[in-house]
């Protein structure tokens, strides 16, 4: 099986959804670490069904709408839990267009340079702002096991984020003042 195929898996695990709801998933609560869209889903669920992962049953809403309600057999848990037990890959090379952009600044004017920088500083305030926002969420309530990944993950990705903030603020401090 692929990636994907687990990522789905697991948050069929989570809760009984549809290919839409899983579409917005992907495109909200996990993008921040993994992305597929709707083109991608919809082909895995169907392999995930024929495997015997998953199933599903339809539901009506409204009058005449059909949607499919998918939930994880448990055969799909076993294979899930398998997947999640498993020993890590190695770390994956880094690839980060901007700091790759930022080696070659000798073609940047200053100013040009110190765009980029306060441009990606905002870019990682907002998403800061974001991330610490759903953290929030979390506040005075006891995690419920199904979210305790989500919210490990998100503390690590405001860390992250916090450094990234230093680098750059470091940075344009030092472009600021280079001549």
């Amino acid at each position: 099986m692929n990636t994907l195929e687990y990522a789905i898996l697991g948050l069929i695990d989570k809760q009984k959804v549809t290919g839409y709801d899983l579409t917005k998933i992907f495109n909200d609560s996990i993008a921040d670490f993994w992305s597929a869209n709707q083109s991608q889903i919809y082909p895995e669920l169907k392999k995930l069904v024929q495997a015997g992962l998953i199933q599903y049953k339809v539901v009506i809403q409204g009058e005449v709408l059909e949607k499919k309600l998918y939930s994880i057999t448990q055969k799909g848990k076993e294979v899930l839990k398998q997947w999640v037990l498993e020993e890590e890959p190695p770390l994956p090379q880094n690839k980060d267009i901007f700091k790759l952009r930022i080696y070659f600044a000798e073609h940047l004017s200053n100013e040009e340079l110190l765009r980029k920088f306060k441009d990606r500083q905002e870019e990682c305030n907002h998403l800061l702002k974001r991330y610490r926002k759903k953290v929030a969420e979390y506040q005075d309530v006891q995690i419920p096991p199904e979210k305790l990944g989500d919210f490990i993950l998100l503390k690590g990705a405001i860390r992250q984020l916090e450094s990234q903030i230093t680098w750059i603020d470091e940075s344009l401090t030092y472009i600021t003042n280079y001549k």
